[in-house]
């Protein structure tokens, strides 16, 4: 079993990296779909303010590991690709839970390309101006993202095009799937 976890700021570029995964037959497990979904049963909108106050509010209640542990049971298979993960303790509760077999990918792109990238992108939770984007960066980075980043065992950087990223995303699987 393979399981990967990516890490990184708003826009880095981790959709990208699981499309690549998803090509190699990994099973995508979003942590921010889970959150949408608890969202959905308090019958909270998918606004940025909403999911993300929701998200913090079940952090401080449950403990900064919430969010992997409501993750941990929609892993199964051989190779698994988790996207979300904001900081150390959620790492932490991953490698409790799958030991050796998880690494953890930090996808990386500075600010002024992530935040063209999610005006672009024009999710619902996407920012809309820059002071919305420092904002939601400053509250991921208070979730402990930066320490989360810190702990990858493996580092993309993504500040060139689609091509170079997917070049470098093929580069790594294959050195952990152990392809040649």
């Amino acid at each position: 079993m393979k399981i990967l976890v990516t890490t990184g700021m708003p826009g880095s570029g981790k959709e990208e990296f699981l499309k690549c995964c998803e090509s190699r037959g990994a099973k995508i497990v979003r942590m921010g779909d889970i959150v949408r979904e608890k969202a959905g049963e308090f019958g909270l909108d998918s606004s940025d303010s909403s999911i993300g106050t929701l998200a913090n509010d079940e952090r401080k209640r449950y403990g900064m590991d919430i969010w992997a542990k409501r993750t941990i049971p929609y892993v199964g298979g051989d190779f698994v690709a988790i996207d979300g993960t904001r900081g150390p303790d959620e790492i932490r509760a991953f490698k409790h839970a799958f030991g050796d077999d998880l690494k953890v990918i930090a996808i990386h792109a500075c600010a002024n390309t992530r935040f063209a990238r999610l005006l672009v992108r024009g999710r619902g939770d996407s920012p809309m101006t820059r002071a919305e984007f420092d904002l939601r960066d400053r509250r991921e980075l208070d979730w402990g993202l930066g320490e989360a980043i810190a702990m990858a065992d493996h580092m993309i950087v993504n500040e060139s095009s689609l091509k170079d990223l997917k070049k470098n995303v093929d580069t790594l699987l294959n050195s952990i799937l152990g392809k040649k």
